[in-house]
């Protein structure tokens, strides 16, 4: 009986150990069937990511983690995907979760500077991208993002050397070969980011068929400078002043194109990275197109204009001249101020410019020993920082009260008025600010009514501010598409007109000197604001 009752348990033990056995054996079988259908779904993000099917990865990184919460690979590249499609408080929170359980994480700290620098925190970016190459050292990303932030700040060398590697590292990212071909391209290689932008439409997405076509107009453009002896060939006197209008806020010049004997009137354009003509005038002058493409987003009217490259033998300002110059050509749609094109950035910053509301005077200068030991003696004044968008725009940070944190603003002698962006208005509640008026705004995509104004209680730039400075609200989001860093204003005419300013490209600082007597208020019924662009 005892041994019968022995062998009973013993086969009741026996079979309870089989059954725990084939238990153990089934979730070993099962957890890499599951690791392989995770592995399987995070491809098919991956690839719908590279594809530029943002939403449909952002879909399927999304049920992947919602089975896994604590898979990173799914977290990061989810973070990645809201960063391309610029939602970048929630591609910040991913990538800080990431950090959060494992921070030694580089992919996780460039995900992370890459956003705050989108966002417009240079300080932070370089802390994270710094952080993230301490811990491996070629992480593509945090390489690509130090590189753009000495693009932004004027190093563009240096940027060109920085997306050399990243692209070397990581061929297949479309992102830093559009940015290695921008930075060649404002370093005058012309032929390199030519290339550039020729490779990026072999691996980009196939889904933005008008940025496609923007970007083979720009192709064809930049073969066509490639073809060019050089570019802004410098001549005439070393130095010039001549002097300026200023009907609505604008300095206003008189140039002369191609050695014509009329001359042209030209505003003085620091919201412009390129010079820019209007039909009606290039026609005149029997100017024609030698490139187009795709359309530009812009302000006002229907938000987008045809893009159209011009370019011109020789413009002469004052006792000096430049020969080949590059130029947008596009309509104008303020009919009531007469204007026949802008000066932009790529001009001016050949020389040491200064633009004094004061005296209503234009100084052009060559850098020299010369020009150096004969300059005036400065006049009390502050020095800042410059950096230029992806687009070309100098921004420069200022301070609104009631803003806790700085913002990066466009730095814009063209603008009329000065703007804040309806984002910054809404996220700030700006609009206990807002004026009992409307304004008409003429972009360069056409005109803007019913447009809010703001009378902001003081604007700072540097430590100098202006109280009640009037503002208008105008959507940015044509300006931030391809400014590279979040633009939430633009400093205009009615701020700037209150100093002489003093552009130094070469040291990329701005100096502010006030006025002595402040100049009487212009009240302008039409506004300009002409930022935007390819």
């Amino acid at each position: 009986m005892l041994n019968r009752l022995s062998v009973k348990r013993a086969c009741l033990g026996l079979a309870a150990g089989c059954l725990a056995a084939i238990a153990v054996c089934i979730m070993v079988a099962c957890a890499p069937a599951r690791a392989l259908a995770a592995d399987k779904a995070r491809d098919r993000a991956v690839r719908a990511l590279r594809e530029g099917e943002f939403d449909v990865a952002e879909k399927l990184f999304r049920e992947i983690l919602a089975k896994n919460a604590q898979d990173k690979d799914a977290r990061l590249g989810l973070s990645y995907t809201l960063f391309k499609k610029r939602m970048l408080q929630d591609a910040y929170d991913h990538a800080a979760r990431v950090i959060a359980s494992d921070p030694l994480s580089a992919r996780a700290h460039a995900l992370l500077g890459s956003v705050v620098l989108a966002a417009g925190d240079f300080r932070l970016s370089v802390e994270e991208f710094r952080t993230a190459l301490s811990l491996k050292d070629d992480e593509a990303l945090a390489i690509a993002g130090l590189a753009m932030v000495d693009f932004y700040e004027n190093r563009a060398h240096v940027a060109v050397t920085g997306l050399k590697r990243a692209v070397f590292i990581d061929p297949n990212e479309p992102d830093y070969i559009f940015n290695l071909a921008q930075a060649s391209a404002r370093t005058e290689r012309y032929k390199e980011a030519a290339d550039a932008y020729e490779r990026f439409l072999v691996i980009a997405p196939k889904t933005d068929a008008d940025r496609r076509a923007r970007i083979r107009g720009l192709i064809d453009f930049l073969r066509y400078l490639g073809q060019q002896n050089s570019l802004y060939v410098l001549g005439g006197e070393n130095r010039t002043e001549i002097s300026f209008e200023v009907p609505d806020n604008r300095p206003m010049v008189l140039v002369y194109v191609n050695g014509e004997k009329k001359p042209l009137r030209f505003v003085l354009d620091t919201g412009s990275g390129m010079s820019v003509i209007s039909q009606e005038t290039a026609q005149k002058l029997g100017l024609h197109p030698v490139a187009r493409g795709g359309t530009a987003r812009a302000i006002g009217g229907g938000g987008r204009f045809d893009i159209v490259y011009g370019f011109i033998q020789s413009l002469e300002i004052g006792d000096v001249r430049i020969e080949n110059v590059p130029v947008y050509i596009r309509r104008f749609f303020n009919d009531k101020t007469h204007v026949d094109g802008y000066i932009g950035l790529s001009v001016i910053s050949k020389y040491l410019t200064t633009v004094d509301y004061g005296s209503r005077r234009l100084t052009l200068s060559r850098r020299s020993s010369s020009t150096s030991a004969n300059a005036p003696a400065a006049s009390p004044g502050i020095e800042l920082p410059l950096r230029t968008t992806s687009a070309g725009f100098l921004s420069g940070e200022v301070l609104i009260e009631s803003v806790d944190k700085p913002l990066n603003f466009i730095i814009d002698t063209g603008a009329t008025v000065s703007v804040v962006s309806q984002l910054l208005a809404e996220r700030e509640d700006l609009a206990r600010f807002a004026q009992n008026v409307r304004l008409q705004i003429y972009g360069s995509a056409g005109v803007a009514d019913n447009v809010k104004l703001l009378m902001l209680p003081r604007i700072t730039f540097g430590s100098y501010a202006r109280e009640k400075l009037s503002a208008a609200v105008l959507d940015m989001d044509s300006i931030n598409e391809t400014a590279g860093f979040e633009q939430t204003g633009i400093v205009g005419g009615n701020f700037l007109r209150h100093f002489r300013l003093i552009f130094d490209f070469q040291k990329g600082i701005l100096r502010l000197e006030p006025l002595v007597s402040s100049p009487e208020d212009v009240n302008p019924t039409r506004f300009d604001v002409g930022v935007g662009g390819p």
